[in-house]
């Protein structure tokens, strides 16, 4: 017996070494790492039949059916063709080179981009004009951190069944047990972990609060403990959601997000709107890109947040021409928080402070005067830091903490935090830089200029019993719109003639629903409302415009939609001079845009044939066609005209990053408009241009016999970039055809290193 096992063992052994199996060690196995094999359009496959191919392309290229098995994570394949495998570097280099693979990028980690603002819009809820029949019709879908099912934002009293169109699911677990009328549809995504017991329940907040600012429905006496009292509700209030959860304590991965944009496709949504973002990639290593590219060909538009990285330049994130990138503006309402001190000066900072005081002044001391380090120690106590100051010191006190981040408050590593650990009353932060960001702090709290915070530190130092008291959190008028500080910039690196971001709309201190699964401070189980900042809270705002123009305009394009946002947009009137680079076409304004007069259409062809002035291979551009195999292999940027001009996009903006040497720029733009007004109409062209700088638009004057037609005209730059211009040109064309409809369009000439 023993001598047949090893006869056995000795046979097997031999086959497994002249077969070239070899197994795979624990260190081989934790050297893979996620990738997304991207491989264009799956019109035409089943995705049982596509997880076979998929299966087949990873065998030939591993050498192993068994290992290639193991190693496949997921496979795509209702919308967009493609999958995620464990693999090593040398596997991810053949897979390249194989015939029908458009991209092989790495799995990254993105991040989110994270009331008053309807009605500072014009949509007054009494009097703008809803078509809520057909709005009840639209389905947005939103890929974020789940939904609190439980708000009262997403209560689906009077809501009839869901539109016959709707062919998603409901997938129930933990904390969401159960949809509504309103909320349709709950799917969440989390490959790397597809065993975990997971929910699509929002355990964070920023879901919940982007999907009630989209869609969510009248709430009265919404506030954040009696701060920015009044009725909560989304631009689209009888819109149905769909949530598709994508983001996870660790953030939201790129093989998550595009397993989501693949079922959203076919689940029927009509709108998507996502608010994360991270590295500009090339469209064909992007997700969003590519899932976004998929749905336009459906008929679905794509709202992106432009990223929290301003106000620096190139910091603009989702450049894609066929999503919406959207930028944050404030409204006409800020947040104060008074610091009054014992000497009976104030001190005015920012803040969302809840807390009433219990006292008329508690004691004031500083983070240095709370020190429990000696020399040498580490830690700097005068800015609060962990660690390095005394309970003793601190309890029953308010603290003052030098140059802080306003990002900290509420954090775990906030000087918020760290005062309240050591049982102190309350914490004034100094700001090394000024911020229009308000945050929650987890006690009495207000972050204050540098030069108030000097001023602070002075009293402090200059008596032997300072004082202060920190008040609630009051709600002032300001002068808006601006442009918020942290919202990101252009110009883009991708696709450098193309504006970005193309629009704004407010993110700056929004309140709107609430996880209660999520902490905003300790009084959180009492919190159905918060108040959030970011370029997150302006994409909802700009999608639910773009949800409220398609319910008066169904059969409109993806494209057509943007259009007659960005050309209605309200001009911003800054001194900022990145002017356009920082806010696109203007901050969106709902009501014009429903009624544009002109819009720029732009076609599936015209992308690719974009996609090919831009470089991109005749290969890849023909595996995003979908279709046979035999169709795929035809397509040849050669064969297809390209567009035309400096940009080669009829796109509603123009946009051109000029060379960095010399002075002269000479610029032509072509475009294609389409009437959608009324009956007969003729428009006169009205230029605006810096002084020596010659813009003329050919011709000047258009006319349409009726709605449908459609008219070209070529707009012709030439002048000198001043040293003034400091590297920008800023310019527009409008058209107006006396009657009400003022089509614009921004001009902007970018030339670097001169800012």
């Amino acid at each position: 017996m023993i001598q047949n096992m090893s006869l056995w063992l000795f046979i097997l052994c031999f086959y497994l070494v002249n077969t070239g199996f070899k197994a795979e060690t624990q260190d081989e196995f934790d050297k893979r790492e996620p990738y997304i094999v991207y491989m264009g359009d799956a019109a035409e496959k089943y995705i049982v039949e596509a997880s076979e191919n998929h299966h087949n392309l990873l065998s030939k290229v591993i050498g192993d059916e068994s290992k290639a098995r193991e190693v496949r994570m997921y496979s795509y394949g209702k919308n967009i063709d493609g999958f995620v495998a464990r693999l090593l570097p040398n596997e991810v280099e053949m897979l390249s080179r194989e015939e029908g693979v458009i991209s092989v990028f790495k799995n990254t980690q993105r991040q989110l981009h994270t009331t008053r603002s309807w009605d500072f819009l014009g949509f007054v809820e009494s009097k703008y004009r809803r078509s809520e029949a057909i709005e009840s019709n639209i389905i947005v879908g939103v890929l974020d951190t789940g939904i609190y099912i439980d708000s009262p934002s997403f209560d689906d009293k009077g809501f009839g069944p869901p539109p016959a169109k709707w062919k998603g699911k409901c997938v129930t677990g933990n904390n969401l047990t159960r949809c509504n009328n309103k909320v349709i549809g709950a799917r969440y995504y989390h490959l790397k972990r597809p065993d975990y017991n997971d929910t699509a329940a929002d355990y964070d907040g920023h879901g919940t609060h982007i999907t009630s600012t989209i869609a969510g429905v009248a709430v009265s006496n919404a506030n954040l403990f009696g701060i920015a009292n009044g009725t909560a509700r989304g631009g689209v209030p009888s819109a149905r959601i769909a949530t598709y959860k994508v983001c996870w304590e660790e953030g939201c991965s790129d093989m998550d997000m595009l397993a989501a944009f693949d079922e959203a496709i076919s689940d029927g949504v009509d709108m998507i709107s996502i608010s994360i973002g991270g590295a500009s990639l090339p469209f064909f290593e992007d997700p969003i890109a590519i899932g976004s590219f998929h749905a336009m060909k459906r008929g679905i538009l794509t709202t992106c947040s432009a990223g929290n990285n301003g106000p620096g330049l190139y910091t603009v994130s989702n450049l894609a021409p066929w999503v919406m990138t959207v930028a944050a503006n404030s409204v006409d309402r800020k947040f104060e928080t008074v610091v009054k001190l014992g000497n009976g000066d104030t001190a005015t900072g920012i803040s969302v402070n809840g807390f009433n005081p219990k006292k008329k002044m508690y004691p004031l001391t500083s983070g240095f005067l709370a020190s429990n380090v000696t020399a040498g120690d580490y830690g700097e106590p005068s800015a609060c830091e962990p660690g390095t100051m005394g309970e003793d010191k601190v309890m029953g006190k308010v603290v003052y903490c030098e140059v802080g981040r306003e990002e900290a408050g509420g954090s775990s590593e906030g000087q918020d935090h760290i005062i309240k650990s050591l049982k102190g009353a309350g914490v004034i932060v100094q700001l090394l830089e000024p911020t229009d960001m308000a945050t929650s702090t987890l006690i009495p709290g207000s972050y204050v200029l540098y030069e108030v915070g000097t001023k602070i530190s002075d009293y402090i130092n200059s008596t032997k019993n300072p004082q202060a008291v920190i008040l609630k959190t009051r709600t002032t008028k300001m002068v808006a719109p601006s442009i918020a500080s942290f919202s990101a910039r252009g110009p883009q690196r991708i696709s450098p003639n193309i504006l970005k971001p193309d629009i704004s709309a407010p993110g700056l201190n929004i309140l709107a629903a609430y996880s209660k699964l999520a902490t905003v401070t300790v009084h959180a189980e009492d919190t159905l409302f918060s108040i959030m900042s970011g370029t997150s809270m302006a994409c909802p705002h700009a999608a639910a415009a773009a949800a409220y123009v398609k319910s008066f305009h169904p059969d409109w394009s993806p494209a057509a939609i943007k259009s007659a946002l960005m050309t209605t947009a309200t001009p911003m009137r800054t001194k900022d001079i990145e002017a356009e680079l920082s806010y696109g076409s203007g901050q969106i304004n709902p009501r014009r845009a429903i009624h544009p007069g002109l819009v720029y259409d732009i076609t599936e062809t015209s992308y690719l044939s974009f996609l090919c002035k831009e470089g991109y291979n005749s290969t890849s551009i023909g595996l995003l066609l979908g279709g046979s195999n035999e169709t795929k292999k035809e397509y040849r940027c050669v064969d297809h005209k390209q567009g035309l001009g400096s940009d080669g996009l009829n796109y509603p903006s123009m946009h051109k990053q000029v060379g960095s040497k010399g002075t002269n720029v000479s610029e032509t733009f072509y475009r294609t408009v389409r009437s959608v007004g009324y009956g007969p109409s003729t428009y006169v062209a009205r230029v605006w241009a810096p002084k020596g700088v010659r813009v003329v638009v050919e011709p000047r004057v258009m006319s349409f016999v009726k709605p449908g037609e459609e008219k070209h005209f070529k707009v012709v730059i030439d002048g000198v970039m001043e040293e003034a211009m400091r590297g920008i040109l800023s310019a527009s064309v409008e058209w107006d055809d006396s009657r009400g409809h003022l089509v614009r369009s921004p001009i902007l000439l970018f030339q670097a290193g001169k800012m």
